[in-house]
């Protein structure tokens, strides 16, 4: 695993070897301009993450209350650019529509984890679906299924 050393999502990019920037610089506008009103974007477990402020949830993460309740990360791995989304594994109706329609954006197969999608191949990023997963859940839809599901 690739670790960046970083307090800003910029400095993490201007870590990156040359042939990563573009594509998370891509990823980051994508994921800005459709993440529902009240996402901040920041450093969060050495990633660029997209999270819920304390300023809108004062409990934090449940196993970290000092850190902001985290809802996606973007990271430049060894072999991959890796998106991790917590609704997608708190939600299985979420994830049945992503893996439903990522055929229809990409010819790869999907390589995913729980919340882990991997993309090995940068050319094949299916950028218009990320961008549609980004703005299905608001910052108050992440919030009750969050206590719902996963603050127990």
């Amino acid at each position: 695993m690739m670790k960046y050393e970083a307090s800003t999502p910029d400095e993490y990019v201007a870590q990156l070897p040359e042939e990563r920037k573009e594509v998370i610089e891509k990823l980051r506008k994508i994921i800005s301009n459709s993440l529902p009103k009240g996402f901040e974007e920041g450093i969060n477990y050495n990633m660029i993450g997209y999270y819920v402020p304390h300023t809108i949830y004062p409990d934090g993460y449940h196993c970290d209350s000092k850190l902001p309740l985290p809802f996606m990360n973007i990271a430049s791995q060894k072999n991959s650019v890796n998106l991790y989304h917590s609704g997608i594994y708190a939600k299985k109706e979420l994830l049945d529509w992503f893996v439903s329609e990522y055929p229809k954006h990409s010819k790869r197969k999907l390589d995913m984890g729980k919340s882990c999608i991997r993309f090995k191949k940068m050319e094949d990023i299916p950028y218009k679906l990320i961008a549609e997963l980004c703005a299905k859940m608001t910052v108050q839809d992440w919030i009750t299924i969050y206590e719902e599901n996963v603050k127990r």
